[in-house]
């Protein structure tokens, strides 16, 4: 963490929103100039092609190319943001909530699990659904896996703005109390919702960088909630396989000979994997559009969200009101 800011700047930065201090937002503008962001992607861009086409050779088989491309490309962007656009505050911030989530994740599967598989289990005993995934190549259902998160990304990317707009439309100064509790602006919170000349409403609005940063910090903690339900599906599905799913209907179901089991596990097979694999993807595409749209699924588990954006928000008013009055 970068030494020389005040106690409410370290709580930014150590709560995943370091565009929130400004020499942080400064050097996030920097990175992003033409001139030091266009060769990064061309050379990524040629390291993926490289990569997809090395694999396609190796393998005898180029249907690997997009998974391996769109892969490619989101590590090298994940690095460079972590580097020259200093979002690893953000990157830290979401592995402290990936393991801090774990503790969470029994009773989190034990609310969305009975509603989910009841959706996706007659999926799973579904020949059709064997054969289709079986069928597949590896490169082509890891493409279908990274389109599903793409998708349930786009989804995310399409209503978080929508909720930060109602989140600071909402800013009084019951809000700001609120929001403040146990943060290095408690005391400064109570005094700029006590102050009749301040307006909690003209510091409310976030916009530019630090808009972005609350969204892709929002984004993350519900992407950590959906990738461990994914995987909790996954083991829930490769389990449940492995105990019910004879050989003998495997290879009936996706039409082989031999399904490719595993040494000393009979019943788990490719076929069983890849399915699995498939079902947990749509599990979490499914999970997110309802997290965010279903009432039952909101209360549940878009709250975390919810108490994240406008415990932001409500910091980042307090900070701005302090500072224009000091």
């Amino acid at each position: 963490m970068t030494t020389g800011h005040t106690p409410v700047e370290e709580w930014f930065l150590a709560h995943g929103l370091p565009y929130f201090v400004a020499e942080e937002r400064a050097a996030a503008r920097a990175g992003l100039r033409p001139r030091r962001l266009v060769p990064v992607l061309v050379l990524l861009v040629v390291v993926a092609v490289a990569a997809g086409g090395l694999l396609g050779w190796a393998s005898d088989t180029y249907s690997a190319g997009p998974g391996v491309w769109i892969t490619v490309m989101f590590l090298g962007l994940l690095w460079y943001a972590a580097t020259a656009l200093h979002a690893r505050p953000i990157l830290g911030f979401a592995l402290s909530r990936t393991l801090g989530s774990l503790r969470y994740l029994v009773p989190m599967a034990s609310r969305a699990l009975p509603l989910l598989l009841v959706f996706v289990t007659f999926l799973f005993v579904n020949a059709e659904a064997w054969e289709m995934t079986s069928n597949l190549p590896f490169g082509v259902l890891w493409f279908t896996v990274l389109l599903m998160f793409g998708l349930a990304v786009l989804f995310l990317m399409t209503r978080l703005p929508e909720e930060v707009d109602r989140v600071d439309d909402e800013v009084d100064g019951d809000f700001l109390v609120r929001a403040c509790a146990d943060t290095p602006l408690e005391e400064a919170s109570r005094r700029v919702a006590a102050d009749p000349s301040i307006d909690p409403q003209e510091h409310a609005q976030v916009e530019g960088f630090e808009r972005w940063n609350l969204i892709l910090v929002l984004l993350v903690i519900q992407a950590v909630q959906v990738l461990l339900l994914s995987l909790t599906v996954f083991a829930f599905f490769m389990l449940f396989g492995s105990l019910v799913m004879e050989t003998a209907t495997q290879e009936s179901w996706t039409g082989r000979d031999n399904v490719g089991n595993a040494p000393f596990l009979p019943h788990v097979s490719v076929s069983l994997m890849k399915v699995s694999l498939f079902l947990a993807s749509f599990s979490g595409f499914y999970f997110t559009v309802s997290a965010v749209t279903d009432d039952t699924y909101r209360r549940q588990f878009f709250s975390v969200v919810e108490r994240q954006l406008e415990r932001a928000v409500g910091m980042r008013a307090v900070y701005l009101a302090t500072r224009e009055r000091d």
